[in-house]
């Protein structure tokens, strides 16, 4: 731009001393050059300093490498290269069988569960049942035993012969202890049995809700056999055929796939003019794939951070010469283009010159626009390498 600037100064002051007939000579020439010096360098700091530039615009966009959930064979590939996508279409299917085999088995091993916690049920009740039976038992001991023993008492008080004897006295008590001990053993029995069956958690067998969410880890992976799209977009460069073996590798994606919605359009600004670049300010921008052509914009946003004052936790000490520290860095603002571009093609990463327009010397803004749109037609002309 600067070389615009002299050539079009140059061009100007050839056409002053031709239709003026200004005489050549040292004279004239130095005035001519200082006082283009001087207009050339005052305009450009005015017009690089309050309507700041750059020649480093470019679309980004967001690729995500498309890992598998689960590992295994690949099947099927329906997914055509570059073809627009939805949300939730089919990228490739790996082989189900083997995940399929795992969700029967967690199924059956499920249902013999349940059928075990009917099992610990029926087991309860049975329980329960011989308690009722141990406990009647054991009263009728008692009984029998208080009656030999209120009998034995009473004859043995009138001092005449007993009918029961000291022994079958014995006899009945040693039975009524007998089915005490009984009652107590069905009791704990029972007690196992009822702390079997109602062990729950979230009122659920705890070996039902093992198995239960075994079985949703299980036909979770199974689910995941089928590989779709995360969003809007599209896959470039599919080289996944079918009867290849698809990793869960985070270094092995076997596909990229390209938001078409997280596209931005960014410059990178140098920091002397950062104080005039603000959100909302007019912008223009030139794309290098469509020369000739100036697209109205606005700045949307400006990042406020660098890449060259991050920190992350490493084992060495910061290295303020390291490479990536050794240059000042640039600021990315965040560009929105107000016109329509869908009849362009402009794919991710095309580059662009950006120029934005302050309200301070706005007069000046008419010098940088002229330039940018000058920079515009000079992308008709290039070679190809």
């Amino acid at each position: 731009m600067d070389l615009l600037l002299i050539l079009t100064y140059t061009a100007l002051c050839i056409a002053v001393f031709k239709i003026f007939r200004i005489p050549v000579n040292q004279w004239s020439v130095s005035t001519a050059v200082l006082g283009g010096i001087f207009l050339i360098g005052t305009l450009i700091l005015l017009m690089s300093y309050n309507h700041p530039y750059s020649g480093d615009g470019r679309i980004y966009f967001t690729s995500a490498p498309v890992i598998p959930a689960v590992q295994g064979l690949v099947v099927e590939v329906p997914v055509e290269p570059n073809a627009p996508l939805k949300k939730g279409d089919i990228l490739f299917r790996i082989d189900p069988r083997p995940y399929q085999y795992i969700v029967d088995q967690k199924k059956a091993a499920l249902a013999e569960a349940k059928q075990t916690v009917l099992q610990l049920k029926a087991s309860l009740d049975a329980a329960t049942a011989i308690v009722e039976g141990a406990t009647s038992t054991r009263d009728r001991s008692k009984q029998s035993y208080e009656r030999y023993l209120d009998i034995y008492e009473k004859s043995k008080a009138r001092g005449g012969g007993t009918a029961v004897s000291e022994l079958d006295v014995e006899n009945r008590r040693g039975l009524y202890m007998t089915e005490v001990a009984a009652v107590a053993t069905a009791e704990a029995q029972a007690s196992q049995a009822r702390l079997a069956y109602e062990s729950e958690i979230n009122g659920v067998n705890p070996a039902v809700a093992r198995l239960q969410a075994e079985l949703n880890n299980a036909e979770f992976d199974l689910s995941q056999t089928t590989v779709r799209a995360p969003s809007d977009g599209y896959v470039t460069q599919v080289f996944l055929r079918p009867g290849m073996m698809a990793n869960t590798l985070p270094f092995r994606p076997v596909m990229v796939f390209i938001d078409s919605g997280d596209r931005t359009l960014a410059a990178a600004f140098i920091q002397n003019s950062l104080q005039r670049v603000n959100v909302g300010d007019d912008a223009e921008v030139s794309f290098k794939a469509v020369p000739g052509k100036i697209f109205k914009a606005k700045v949307s946003g400006i990042i406020g951070v660098m890449a060259q004052g991050q920190l992350q936790p490493t084992g060495a000490l910061i290295d303020p010469q390291s490479p990536e520290r050794s240059q000042p860095g640039q600021t990315l603002a965040s560009i929105e283009i107000l016109e329509d571009t869908s009849a362009y093609q402009l794919p991710g990463g095309v580059v662009a010159d950006v120029a934005v327009y302050t309200h301070h010397w706005h007069h000046v803004a008419v010098l940088r626009k002229v330039l940018l749109r000058m920079s515009a037609w000079m992308n008709y002309v290039f070679l190809e390498h």
